[in-house]
């Protein structure tokens, strides 16, 4: 395991730091402020929305979509997974402010087309582990009410879980990309 004190402190190191700390504190945010909600609602995608991570169609793909919106970034960043999304969110590298994060309610969206039923990812119910596949393989259901997580789970197996509960390790984005076998 590495310690803070096996990477020398330089001058670029200490500034970047800095610059980094200060920009967020004037943003008004935090680092890893996932999943915030914010004043721009959903957008809705389009047959040619593809993945901010791997450019992949949107459309082409079943399962849970979801998008990003950056604070000081007018463009929509999509993910054709909410596995990407989620493992995106919760990266600890990951300290670009979020104004908001959307993900699909699949309790009311069709699983093999999926379009709009966006809601706030922080405050979706998730399911993981389910027979249910996405378009990276294993795939995150996201639901906006408790009893619809269930049901899923009732059906598909997999387990339920809030957006606070999750951690970088369950999101991890080797499992799925590695065990798709239509790339």
């Amino acid at each position: 395991m590495t310690s803070l004190t096996d990477f020398p402190l330089n001058r670029r190191r200490l500034l970047c730091g800095c610059a980094g700390l200060a920009a967020l504190s004037l943003a008004g945010c935090k680092p890893n402020d996932q999943g915030a909600s914010g004043d721009q609602p959903p957008a809705e995608m389009d047959n040619m929305a593809s993945c901010s991570l791997d450019g992949m169609l949107l459309a082409d793909f079943p399962g849970p979509k979801g998008q990003i919106l950056y604070a000081h970034d007018k463009q929509v960043h999509w993910f054709c997974d909410t596995v990407e999304l989620l493992s995106t969110l919760l990266a600890p590298e990951q300290v670009r402010a979020v104004r908001a994060a959307y993900v699909q309610d699949m309790g009311k969206a069709d699983w093999d087309r999926p379009q709009g039923q966006w809601i706030v990812a922080r405050n979706a119910y998730f399911v993981l582990g389910s027979k249910r596949h996405g378009s990276m393989g294993p795939t995150a259901a996201s639901f906006a009410d408790e009893t619809s997580a269930q049901n899923f789970v009732q059906t598909y197996g997999g387990r339920m879980l809030r957006f606070a509960d999750i951690k970088p390790e369950m999101v991890d984005l080797s499992g799925g990309a590695l065990h798709d076998t239509r790339m």
